[in-house]
C-alpha cells in the first residue's frame, strides 16, 4: 500500500482504538539494544523529522532538540516499556485484619497515546480488598506510573494496572477507574477541549453492584486539604 492510501485508511479509521491484547505489543528483540544505542538511533530519526519539516537545526534553540527528545523517549516517558523498571512489590501480611476495601484515589497519571504520540493526562483511582496481603501505598502509584510510561491506549492501561495488583496481592478483588484527557482529541482532530475518557475494570467482589457502588462513592468524596 502506497503512502497516500495509508494516510486515507488512517483518516477513515479516525481515533478508533484498534483492539489488541492487554499486553503491550512488543517485538521479541525489543531490548536487544542498550538505552544509549536506542538514544543514538532515535536522535538521528528526530533530526531527520525536523529537517524534513524545514527547521534550522543550527539555531541555538533547536540544535539540542534531537538529543533531548531521544533521551526523553527512552529514559523518561517510555521507560515503562522495559521490564527492569517494573516496581518491586512491597507486600505485607494484613496483621491488623483490616477487611474493608482500601482506596487510593486521584493518582496523577501521565501517559502517551500510541496512535498519535500525544499526551494522556488524568487521574487513576484504585481499590482492593485484602485477601491476607496488603501493599505499600506508594507502590500503587508506582504501578500506575510504570504502565503509563509507554505508548498506550487507556483501556489497556486500566487492565494492566488491575492485573498487576491482582498478581501482587493474590486476589481478584481489585478495581481501577481512570478519567483522562487525550490531547489527540483535545488539541487536534475534533479539538474538543472539554471531553475526557473514563475506563474501568472491576475484578472479583467489585463485580457485585453494592461493592462497586461503595468504591465509586469513595471516589466522589471531597478530600481536599
Amino acid at each position: 500500500m502506497d503512502l497516500e492510501k495509508q494516510i486515507k485508511a488512517i483518516d477513515e479509521m479516525g481515533n478508533d482504538h484498534v483492539g489488541s491484547s492487554s499486553d503491550t505489543p512488543l517485538r521479541p528483540d525489543a531490548f536487544d539494544l542498550s538505552d544509549i544505542e536506542k538514544i543514538s538511533l532515535i536522535k538521528k530519526d528526530i533530526k531527520n523529522i525536523l529537517q524534513t519539516l524545514g527547521m534550522d537545526l543550527t539555531d541555538d534553540s533547536l540544535k539540542g532538540t534531537p538529543t533531548r527528545v531521544a533521551k526523553m523517549f527512552v529514559q523518561e516517558i517510555f521507560n515503562g516499556l522495559h521490564p527492569d523498571n517494573r516496581p518491586k512489590a512491597s507486600t505485607f501480611k494484613n496483621k491488623y485484619k483490616y477487611g474493608e476495601m482500601l482506596v487510593e484515589k486521584n493518582i496523577t497519571l501521565y501517559s502517551t497515546c500510541e496512535h498519535h504520540l500525544l499526551p494522556i493526562v488524568g487521574k487513576a483511582h484504585i481499590a482492593y480488598i485484602s485477601n491476607g496481603t496488603v501493599v505499600g501505598l506508594s507502590k500503587m502509584n508506582r504501578i500506575v506510573d510504570y504502565y503509563a510510561k509507554r505508548p498506550q491506549v487507556q483501556e489497556r492501561l486500566t487492565l494492566q494496572i488491575v492485573k498487576e495488583l491482582q498478581e501482587i496481592l493474590n486476589t481478584k478483588d481489585v478495581a481501577c477507574v481512570i478519567d483522562a484527557k487525550h490531547l489527540c482529541v483535545n488539541s487536534r482532530g475534533i479539538r474538543d477541549i472539554d471531553s475526557s475518557t473514563v475506563t474501568s475494570e472491576f475484578g472479583g467482589k467489585f463485580k457485585e453492584i453494592e461493592v462497586r457502588r461503595e468504591f465509586l462513592d469513595y471516589i466522589k468524596l471531597d478530600t481536599e486539604f
